[in-house]
Order: structure tokens, then C-alpha cells, then sequence
């Protein structure tokens, strides 16, 4: 039953193997208390009747007389008293002359050895069906001008003695069972104290980031330091693997960009020189399908990135005015070939966060909105800075949102009125992810005249 108890396939916790260990190490701790309280008591009480048993026999052995007729003895009644005294008790006793019995129980175990003195010679025997305590005392005296050995024995049987043993035992193990139960909630403070450092470290990695593959320096038990070392050692390996992979990320976005660039300008050389009309529509396909790729590709680049820097997070103060400036300046051409009107009201603002991932940031935005608004429409960009938190707002006048936007920001999620207008389904998730990384938040709603309302919150420096 015990080993079942410890089987570790049907213990679901560590608290509960721990107070059920203490448990049944209580209950070993009792019996053996039990036993050896019962064994010291056993030989305290026959110590003390040995003691007793000495006194009685001495004194009855010293009340004996020589007289002319012999001897004369005068038994002490007193002593009878005092040896029953301890319960109730049989007493047997037996005096000899040279060996032959006077008067008593003749039939009396004798001692193992003569006893030639005053000294008592204790033993043990079994006596008419009860296990007898004796001790016999011997000594020279002058019989019909001749000196005999005299020897006096007494026995007393052991009930009183074994009941004080058990009882004392007794006594003991109802106090160490009384102390076990209330040791118990001390046990289950105990296991709660022994586990509160892995429950610390449970909430240190708890609290991380989904990104955040730093070592675990948090301070533990030396017999938690195993299982740190292990844990590192895993985010190590984990991390280097998150590494290789962004790696191969970049190494095959830059690969696949720069062919799809070339392949794109020969397509559109071969387009402005061929006059054939189904020609023309391949090679417009050709050139779309390009172009969507190559996006596609710096899109993938771009979310990379964020991920990379993010791990390498550290915030350095940014002008989010300039960088909102600069974004409107690149996205210039774009809107003027669709004919689209573009507005800002930018107040300066200074954060402290990562100037790359900003700008990929505000990139995706703005190419969002120049992408879905309505041709000949309109984008409104505004970058406000109060109470601590700085918040960017990208608005566009297109299709809107047929979708839950709480959908669209997971990644290679696109809504379901894009049409035919490209892209990969990442602006969002890396927009997200930014804010994320800024401690900030994304938020994606109708606009109020219709159309889409992007806002980047960050806080401000």
C-alpha cells in the first residue's frame, strides 16, 4: 500500500507526494517510538522491581536466627506489602539449608549459580504457568554448632511490571500521534514553503514574452540549479534554432528579390516593345504577378526583421514626427499616379523605441492605405502626443472592413472584399507585433466616413 501511495504515476502533484512522504514518515517515526518507549519503560520497570525484589529478599534473609532448636525465621509482612504494591501480583518464596528446602515452594526454580553472599542473584524463570522475576540471597550460619549455607529465594510473577512497560509505551504513542496530527498543517506549510520557488520561477517565464529567449537569471535553490541549467540550455538551443531560421529567412528574401526585380524589368522592356495584344496581356499578367511576389517577399522580409529586433530589443529616443514625414515623402509617387489625396496634421513627438521597426511600421500603414483607398480618394495621416502616449492615425476612404479586425491582424490573414488588389496578409501582423515590441497596442476600426481607421498607440518618452 505504501509503494502505492509513492508510485509516482498516481501522484499529480508535488505538494501532495510531500505532505503523504511526511505522513508516513510520522507513522514510522510513532512505531518506533512506540517500541522504544515499550522497551526502555520494560527494562525501567524491572530495574525498579529487581530493586525491589533485592530489598525484600535481603531483608528476609537478614531476619533469620540461630537458635538452639535451628533456625528462626520471621517473615516480614511489611515487604509482601511492598512487593504487591505494583499490581497484582503472585509471590513465591523458598528457604533452603544446605541445600535441602525448610519451608516455602520446594519445587522453586533455583538460581543459575549458588549465592554464597549477601549479594542477590537475579533470573528469570517459568513457575506454575507464569513467567517469574526471583532473586536469591545466601549466607553462612552457625546450625547445631555447624556452619550451613542458608539460602532464601523469592519470586514474583511480572503482570504489574509488563502493564506499567505497556502503558507508559502506550501513553507515549497517543502523545506522538496527538503531536503528528498537529504537525500536519506545519507539513503543509512546509511543502507550500519547499515549492514556492518553483512556483517564483513558474511566474518569471510566465511573465515573459513569447519572443523573450533571454537566460533565466533568477535566483533558486541549490537544488533547483540543475533544472535551471537545463531550461537555459533549452532556450539556448532554441534560440540559435529562431536564429538559423531568420537567417534563412533574410538569406532567401534577398534571394528571391533581386530576381524577381530582374525578371520584372525584362518583362515590362518586352512589354513596351511588343505591339501583339495577347502578348501584351501575358506579359501585363507577368508583370503583376511579379510584382506581387516581390512584395510578397519584402513583406516576409520585413516581418523578419521585426522579429530579429525584437529579440535585440533596446529603445533609443526616436522623433516619430520625422519618421512620419519621411513615410509620407516615400509613399509621394504612389499616390499621385492614383490620383490620391494626401493630408497630414503631425505634432512633434518624441518615444523611446526601435527607429526600424518603426518606420517598417508606419511603412506598412501607409501602403495599406494608399493600397485599399478608393481611386481618386483620399488618406489622412495624424500623429498626436498627450498624457504620456503618443498615437498614430492612418485613415482611408476605400472598401472597409467586411471582416472582425481582431481576424485580420493574424498573420496571412487578408479580408474578404480585397478583390483583386495584391498582398500577402502580413502588414497587419507586423504593425501588431511592433506595438507589441513598444509595449504599445494596434487597433483596426471602421472610419467615420467610411473607409478603414488604422491607430498605433505608443508610449511617449
Amino acid at each position: 500500500m505504501m509503494r502505492g501511495l509513492l508510485d509516482p504515476t498516481r501522484i499529480v502533484s508535488l505538494r501532495r507526494r510531500l505532505v503523504w512522504q511526511f505522513l508516513l514518515l510520522s507513522a514510522v517515526l510513532v512505531l518506533g517510538l512506540f517500541l522504544v518507549v515499550g522497551w526502555v519503560a520494560d527494562r525501567a520497570s524491572r530495574a525498579s522491581q529487581d530493586a525491589v525484589l533485592g530489598a525484600a529478599v535481603t531483608a528476609i534473609t537478614e531476619g533469620i536466627r540461630s537458635v538452639d532448636e535451628g533456625l528462626e525465621l520471621d517473615l516480614p509482612y511489611a515487604t509482601f506489602s511492598m512487593l504487591g504494591a505494583m499490581g497484582d501480583e503472585r509471590i513465591f518464596y523458598l528457604l533452603t539449608v544446605a541445600g535441602q528446602g525448610v519451608t516455602g515452594y520446594e519445587d522453586l526454580p533455583p538460581p543459575p549459580s549458588p549465592a554464597t553472599d549477601m549479594t542477590p542473584v537475579f533470573y528469570g524463570a517459568d513457575y506454575r504457568g507464569a513467567r517469574l522475576r526471583l532473586a536469591s540471597v545466601g549466607r553462612m550460619m552457625l546450625i547445631q554448632n555447624r556452619l550451613q549455607p542458608v539460602t532464601v529465594t523469592l519470586g514474583q510473577t511480572r503482570l504489574g511490571q509488563a502493564a506499567i512497560a505497556r502503558d507508559t509505551a502506550r501513553s507515549a504513542a497517543w502523545a506522538a500521534l496527538g503531536f503528528m496530527l498537529l504537525a500536519l498543517p506545519v507539513a503543509l506549510l512546509a511543502a507550500q514553503a519547499v515549492l514556492q520557488p518553483i512556483r517564483t520561477l513558474a511566474d518569471v517565464m510566465g511573465r515573459r514574452g513569447p519572443r523573450d529567449l533571454r537566460p533565466v537569471r533568477h535566483a533558486t535553490p541549490r537544488e533547483l540549479t540543475p533544472l535551471l541549467r537545463a531550461l537555459n540550455g533549452l532556450i539556448a538551443r532554441l534560440r540559435a534554432a529562431l536564429e538559423l531560421a531568420e537567417t534563412f529567412i533574410f538569406e532567401a528574401a534577398h534571394r528571391i528579390r533581386t530576381p524577381l526585380s530582374l525578371v520584372r524589368a525584362e518583362a515590362e522592356l518586352a512589354l513596351a516593345e511588343t505591339s501583339d495584344e495577347a502578348t501584351r496581356i501575358r506579359l501585363r499578367r507577368m508583370v503583376r504577378a511579379i510584382g506581387e511576389s516581390s512584395r510578397s517577399a519584402n513583406q516576409i522580409l520585413d516581418h523578419a526583421m521585426v522579429m530579429y529586433r525584437t529579440d535585440q530589443y533596446a529603445a533609443a529616443r526616436v522623433d516619430l514626427a520625422a519618421l512620419a514625414h519621411d513615410g509620407l515623402r516615400a509613399i509621394g509617387p504612389i499616390a499621385e499616379m492614383r490620383d490620391i489625396r494626401v493630408t497630414h496634421d503631425i505634432a512633434p513627438c518624441l518615444i523611446d523605441g526601435d527607429e526600424r521597426m518603426l518606420e517598417i511600421a508606419l511603412r506598412n500603414l501607409l501602403d495599406n492605405a494608399i493600397k485599399y483607398a478608393a481611386p481618386e480618394g483620399h488618406v489622412d495621416l495624424t500623429l498626436t502626443c498627450a498624457d504620456g502616449q503618443a498615437c498614430l492615425i492612418v485613415s482611408d476612404d476605400g472598401r472597409g472592413l467586411s471582416d472582425d479586425p481582431a481576424q485580420l491582424i493574424g498573420r496571412f490573414r487578408r479580408g474578404g472584399n480585397v478583390g483583386d488588389t495584391g498582398g500577402s496578409g502580413l502588414g497587419l501582423t507586423i504593425v501588431t507585433e511592433v506595438a507589441h515590441a513598444h509595449r504599445g497596442r494596434f487597433q483596426l476600426k471602421p472610419g467615420h466616413r467610411g473607409g478603414t481607421c488604422a491607430l498605433l498607440h505608443l508610449p511617449s518618452a
